[in-house]
């Protein structure tokens, strides 16, 4: 195992430096090349012969996976481990560090592709206007959720904000993304009054733009923790998470009829396929309208 756990740690290496990758991922795919690693060892806790590199084949990685099945891991799991070991033996393979690709013949299992689960404009409204006046936290709960929810940025992008990313005359924020790419994001005017708002109260020595009450960068749980107060306090019935801000703005977008590419940009998507999916969304909205007006639907 100490010749895949040192390839493990190459590996990591390569996608910290080269790859720029973020640390979720670099932390994802850290534990399931461990786990892979310790699989193997296992064997040669009984007295077995440790595999060594050459040794791994597809025999060995479909054995893992009956492993990972026989512990009830979800599908989206198995398919997220089976795909860092994808990335990791073509990273052996180009350092010519491996002949052979022993995942050729593995395949994934299928994945359901459920829609993105969003709010509609009404229920969008109330949930951003919920932080009432005179609360302490009131200014910055509602910036929070305005910028959420106007610019589309993920939870990490927004506790990441400092303020010498922000344009409030220009109405613009520049967020740091997945892969720590960075891009504009315009905010609207509403955001953008909010965020005014809450800055001309906080203070201005500090780094981050979003401050917890002992002065310090707001964590992406506290944001969680904050999304869920608020829901409860608009009286909507569904689950809402940050991220379900982020998937009400690309379907209102779509829905209001902007560009597919102009909203892959704003949403920071490498893949237009990955935006596609909010065409599924208005799809699916666009026939329940239909089934339900239709005399003959």
């Amino acid at each position: 195992m100490a010749l895949i756990a040192d390839k493990v740690d190459q590996f990591i290496r390569y996608l910290e430096v080269e790859k720029n990758a973020s640390v979720h991922t670099v932390i994802n795919y850290r534990e399931d090349l461990s786990q892979f690693a310790a699989f193997l060892d296992a064997p040669a806790k009984d007295g077995a012969a440790q595999p060594r590199l050459g040794d791994i084949d597809h025999f060995m990685i479909r054995r893992f996976l009956v492993s990972l099945q026989d512990k009830k891991y979800a599908k989206r799991t198995v398919a997220r481990k089976l795909a860092s070991l994808r990335s990791f033996f073509r990273f052996l393979i180009r350092e010519g560090l491996l002949a052979s690709d022993p995942m050729a013949g593995v395949s994934s299992p299928k994945l359901n592709k459920p829609l993105p689960k969003f709010l509609d404009v009404n229920e969008m409204t109330r949930l951003v206007e919920a932080p009432e006046q005179g609360d302490p936290g009131c200014l910055r709960d509602r910036a929070i959720l305005e910028i959420l929810y106007s610019g589309g940025i993920r939870v990490g992008e927004l506790v990441s904000l400092n303020r010498d990313a922000v344009d409030l005359i220009g109405e613009v924020i520049k967020v740091r993304g997945k892969g720590k790419k960075e891009r504009l994001v315009p905010v609207g005017g509403k955001a953008a009054q909010a965020l005014s708002a809450y800055l001309a109260g906080s203070p201005a020595e500090n780094k981050a733009v979003f401050l917890n009450r002992f002065g310090k960068r707001l964590t992406a749980r506290s944001v969680e923790r904050m999304v869920e107060k608020y829901r409860r306090q608009a009286g909507i019935d569904k689950r809402v998470s940050p991220h379900a801000l982020r998937h009400s703005f690309a379907t209102h977008m779509l829905d209001a009829g902007a560009n597919l590419r102009v909203v892959q940009e704003l949403l920071g998507h490498k893949n237009l396929s990955t935006t596609q999916i909010y065409t599924h969304v208005t799809a699916e909205k666009m026939k329940k309208v239909y089934e339900k007006a239709h005399p003959r639907a």
